[in-house]
């Protein structure tokens, strides 16, 4: 099923105390995580506005300056931009390549002008329509990509690329970020996957679970602030869960999701290593 997108985070503001003396600095961390609130969806699907309160004590460069001019001292060199995160998800479209024992793999993220048609074809494939619900003109796939594509980052479509052929369709997200979040013991970084095969000659011979376990091994290689990676299967799509618990991840719970029972899947990065000696045997 399609995710989502929707959490609350509250904001406040300091409030200033008359004549009590100013406060010593904040540490860079400290700051950092007051400025850090993410403004996400709300529960009804519409989208509200992102924003950062943010709080600098440091005087503007060109006051600096002028005030070691009158002082005759050097002038001060404006300090660098402090970089900030790209996107929420740390650049999925930049993780590369990757070799599975079905060939090498590669997640494109998606170019609506490039990939509608194609996705559009896999939604009406009556097998997939069933747990997405997105049959239908290639306007109701333009109307579920489009939020993603034009929204902050926090999920990301792409296609799945084996051996240089698009077959398949993902939704790497926060999934912290995601309505899901009410319906588990969310943890801040995970991360969710959404998988269909496109070609019917492609499933039912264990492909599901190979890229599953290389994807979910990429998102744990490229996000080191992921502990874990979440997926949440409709519970009446056995080959789907089949797949994930082959790729790794553990059954947590069934959760009521406002669109299905799902059955919620966990793939822990504290297990990996374990996971990987067991695939060595």
């Amino acid at each position: 099923m399609p995710p989502t997108d929707a959490s609350t985070d509250a904001d406040t503001t300091p409030t200033a105390v008359p004549h009590a003396p100013a406060p010593p600095a904040e540490s860079s961390e400290e700051a950092q995580g007051a400025a850090n609130a993410e403004h996400t969806r709300t529960a009804d699907g519409a989208d509200s506005a992102d924003f950062q309160d943010t709080l600098d004590l440091r005087l503007p460069d060109e006051l600096l300056a002028l005030l070691a001019e009158r002082d005759g001292g050097p002038r001060l060199a404006p300090e660098p931009a402090v970089p900030t995160e790209h996107d929420l998800l740390d650049d999925v479209g930049e993780w590369g390549p990757v070799t599975t024992p079905s060939g090498v793999f590669q997640l494109v993220p998606v170019r609506i002008e490039r990939d509608l048609a194609l996705i559009s074809r896999w939604m009406n494939d009556p097998a997939v329509a069933a747990f997405w619900e997105l049959a239908g003109t290639d306007t109701v796939t333009a109307d579920h990509l489009g939020p993603q594509l034009d929204g902050d980052g926090r999920s990301v479509p792409c296609l799945g690329v084996l051996d240089g052929t698009p077959m398949s369709y993902w939704e790497i997200y926060r999934a912290d970020l995601d309505p899901l979040a009410r319906y588990y013991p969310a943890r801040p970084h995970d991360t969710g996957i959404h998988l269909l095969i496109g070609g019917v000659a492609d499933r039912g011979r264990g492909l599901g679970t190979t890229l599953l376990q290389a994807v979910a091994d990429l998102v744990l290689d490229h996000r080191p602030r992921c502990a874990r990676v979440i997926a949440e299967p409709d519970l009446r799509n056995t080959p789907s869960v089949s797949a994930f618990l082959g790729a790794g991840f553990r059954f947590s719970a069934e959760v009521d999701l406002p669109d299905k029972r799902a059955a919620l899947m966990v793939r822990d990065r504290a297990l990996r290593n374990a996971l990987q000696a067991s695939h060595s045997l």
